[in-house]
């Protein structure tokens, strides 16, 4: 699924990582936007991604892009300061919370459908899961996180996405990704 040159390396990394930390922080301070200039020629490209924010290793944003919109250097640089003060889930990031938050990046492939779910592997494989109007998807980190196995997987996805938790039984679509995962 995924392709071997589209893999960033360490500095690439870092150099998202400290992208999201300074967007962040220049939003918290200033209220304006860092404009990311052009990295190289894997930042440049369209990717989807995904920033997650944790203070004190509880979760505080997560927000993203499951589709190549923009630049991944453009992408990263938005959901940074889209997870620090757009997810409707938590208050908005303060100023001072910022040295104790981690930053984690995952960078997606292009999700696929699955026609049985047999075929999704557990902590390899992001979902989404739609139907109609409803969407929702779990970064392929998550599962491992909770200990969850395929069905409490599948059964969570389908509650992101709004849905009855066992709609992936019925005719919800399923889609699946891969995703390079780096934090600092």
């Amino acid at each position: 699924m995924r392709e071997a040159n589209d893999h960033l390396d360490p500095g690439e990394e870092r150099f998202l990582l400290a992208l999201a930390r300074r967007s962040i922080e220049k939003f918290l301070k200033t209220g304006t936007r860092l404009r990311p200039e052009a990295g190289s020629k894997k930042l440049s490209a369209e990717r989807g991604a995904f920033v997650t924010l944790k203070v004190d290793d509880e979760l505080r944003g997560c927000i993203g892009y499951p589709l190549p919109r923009k630049p991944l250097i453009e992408t990263v640089a938005e959901m940074a300061v889209a997870a620090a003060t757009q997810d409707y889930r938590f208050p908005p990031l303060r100023i001072e919370e910022l040295p104790r938050t981690k930053i984690e990046i995952s960078v997606l492939t292009l999700p696929t459908p699955v026609k049985e779910v047999k075929e999704i592997e557990v902590g390899r494989h992001g979902i989404i899961i739609s139907k109609g109007l409803s969407r929702g998807l779990l970064l392929p980190q998550v599962p491992g996180e909770y200990g969850w196995d395929l069905k409490t997987y599948l059964r969570h996805g389908c509650l992101k996405a709004g849905l009855e938790e066992d709609e992936w039984k019925k005719d919800a679509r399923i889609e699946v990704f891969e995703a390079q995962v780096f934090s600092e």
